[in-house]
């Protein structure tokens, strides 16, 4: 492994010196156990934590199928699908390696007592299988964690609807909370050149799953003008909806839970905030009855911001909590547009509201190569920024994934897999100095050097 990170980090490296590179029998992986996946049995989905169930393990280095690569992960990040396959929600994910597992010789590495997960990565290709002409070794790449097979012809409209449809490091093993990850070839897409590892890492999941959920003619097909409240607009999935919102001359009205995260809507652009908490609003009067007028008042408040009109979109990702009232403000017409259900997935809401004024409620799951294709160009092009708060090495991945359970991170947390340390990998020095202040926006300022004359 340490040739490997020699290789990488000398820059000089060409795709024979990568191709020659011994690779290990084996790298370190944060995994859950399989025998493991009663642990929290009884306890509130608050109180299970994933410091408890991840686990930093040695593995044996998989073997390459067709059309596969193999990847020396630099570094990865913590997305909701960490927390669920941490905390064994909504179901543990040996179910998912299980079912794969019995579909071919291939995939039957995939069913093993172990998972390792994560599903982003930046690193850098080490060897492709059988029929890979587009990548080869020493290519600097992320991932998006579509798998598909696309056997079937549902896959060749859009390849999200392919029967064999699975997200990478979570309904496959060997994901990217790695040292080495194996993906399909046509999951890799080139490394943004001003970014560093751990920044090029983090935005792969949530950029994509945003591009579709919001842009795509597959999602709520935004377009210049229109209203989009966007929940949680601080947080890794609402960052990117906000920041596609204002590229795109939409007017978007973040949610948020605090003065900080309002802050950091401000910084990227945005002009409509609304903090819940400190306006607070409670959806629910108890656990069985939601609280119409609250939807009211929250619709009256979204007037004041907008000058009189409803939302042409809402951003829905919360799930249970907000989903009434997520269709009660939509506009005649509008579009309610759901990628996942973080606060639960039984959703309730008043369907007058929805029927008699023609409203749209769109699911919307990950996206499709091209669509993960285009968010990464915007990434490229500096259109879109990093939203990368905090980065923790391998060894404490327990610990990024605690603080995404509890919610207590702003934007994206970022894990060094064989990165030794932060800021590695930038090779386009001119447009990263264009945009560092976006880069950094969700970082923490810098301690203040101490003055002339006074001591530590």
């Amino acid at each position: 492994m340490h040739q490997i990170l020699d290789a990488i980090l000398s820059a000089q490296a060409g795709p024979a010196d990568f191709a020659a590179l011994p690779l290990p029998e084996s790298y370190r992986a944060i995994t859950v156990h399989k025998d493991e996946t009663d642990m929290f049995a009884g306890m509130r989905t608050r109180d299970k934590d994933p410091r408890k169930s991840l686990h930093l393990d040695e593995v044996p280095v998989p073997g390459l199928g067709p059309g596969e690569a193999l990847v020396a992960v630099m570094a990865s990040s913590v997305n909701y699908n960490s927390v669920w396959s941490a905390i064994f929600e909504p179901l543990p994910t040996f179910g998912f390696l299980e079912r794969y597992g019995r579909r071919s010789e291939l995939t039957k590495r995939h069913d093993l007592p172990y998972h390792v997960i994560g599903s982003d990565l930046a690193g850098v290709v080490l060897r492709t299988g059988p029929g890979v002409q587009a990548w080869k070794p020493g290519d600097e790449v992320v991932a998006h964690c579509l798998s598909v097979e696309l056997e079937s012809a549902d896959g060749h409209d859009d390849t999200m609807m392919d029967p064999e449809q699975r997200i990478w490091g979570f309904e496959t093993n060997f994901g990217g909370l790695a040292e080495l990850a194996l993906v399909k070839s046509n999951q890799l897409m080139p490394k943004p050149r001003h970014l560093t590892w751990e920044e090029a890492a983090a935005p792969g999941l949530v950029n994509s799953t945003a591009y579709r959920q919001l842009v795509s003619r597959n999602g709520a097909q935004l377009k210049q003008g229109d209203n989009v409240l966007i929940w949680g607009a601080s947080g890794g999935l609402g960052s990117y909806a906000t920041q596609l919102a204002l590229a795109g001359g939409a007017f978007p009205v973040c949610v948020v839970s605090s003065p900080q995260k309002a802050e950091i809507c401000r910084a990227m652009g945005a002009e409509a905030i609304i903090d819940r908490d400190a306006e607070g609003y409670r959806f629910w009067k108890d656990e069985q009855t939601q609280d119409p007028r609250e939807w009211k008042r929250f619709g009256t408040r979204i007037r004041e911001l907008t000058g009189g009109e409803d939302v042409d979109i809402v951003f829905e990702h919360p799930g249970r909590e907000t989903f009434g009232a997520s269709v009660f403000v939509a506009r005649k017409g509008g579009t309610i547009v759901t990628c996942a259900s973080t606060s639960g997935y039984t959703h309730e809401y008043d369907n007058r509201y929805l029927w008699m004024s023609l409203k749209k409620i769109v699911g919307s799951h990950f996206a499709n190569y091209r669509e993960a294709w285009e968010a990464n160009r915007l990434v490229a092009k500096g259109r879109i920024h990093p939203t990368l708060s905090t980065v923790y090495p391998l060894a404490e991945t327990g610990q990024a994934a605690h603080d995404v359970h509890a919610n207590v991170h702003q934007g994206k947390v970022g894990v060094l897999c064989l990165a030794p340390e932060e800021g590695l990998g930038v090779r386009d020095e001119e447009t990263r100095a264009r945009h560092i202040d976006a880069i950094n926006r969700f970082r923490p300022p810098a301690p203040a050097a101490p003055t002339k004359g006074t001591t530590s």
